[in-house]
């Protein structure tokens, strides 16, 4: 698209099915470069990533004609099939349906980033759940409790 120019950085959260603790330490960051090798090929730049036992953040720098919506089934499905085609967990690997997509300003990028790979810390303090809530919160997304993630107490 000649002439066209935007900046367009955007935080995509999403769960493991069932939100069963399967990405484990041993397979992170096997995960976590497929899924940069995946954003890039896709016209994206991944920022920052950090996958969780049981969920994944993501930021991105994305260009205007790539939606949230097709990134985000061509991560999931990606990686699921090189989870599950790679025998890198014992069970079979499926993410929830559904994700969180939230926007930002290049001047909140940094602390973005910083935030996202501080997980690990973040969630000794704050359950996913309650994150979850404070971003639709924060962000004044309206949202129904029986479409959310299927949460495990």
């Amino acid at each position: 698209m000649a002439n066209t120019y935007t900046q367009l950085y955007v935080q995509l959260v999403f769960a493991v099915k069932n939100r069963e603790s399967l990405i484990r330490p041993e397979i992170k960051s096997r995960v976590e470069q497929y899924m940069s090798s995946i954003t890039q090929n896709h016209k994206c730049k991944p920022l920052s990533i950090f996958c969780n036992q049981d969920h994944t953040h993501l930021l991105l720098s994305m260009k205007p004609d790539v939606s949230c919506s097709s990134i985000v089934q061509k991560i999931k499905s990606s990686t699921s099939l090189f989870i599950n085609s790679n025998q890198l967990i014992r069970t079979h690997f499926e993410w929830q349906t559904g994700f969180g997509a939230f926007s930002y300003g290049k001047s909140q990028v940094d602390a973005v980033c910083k935030y996202i790979l501080n997980q690990e810390t973040h969630h000794k303090k704050v359950s996913f759940r309650e994150e979850y809530m404070e971003l639709l919160k924060a962000f004044e997304v309206e949202y129904q409790d029986s479409y959310l993630f299927e949460w495990l107490f």
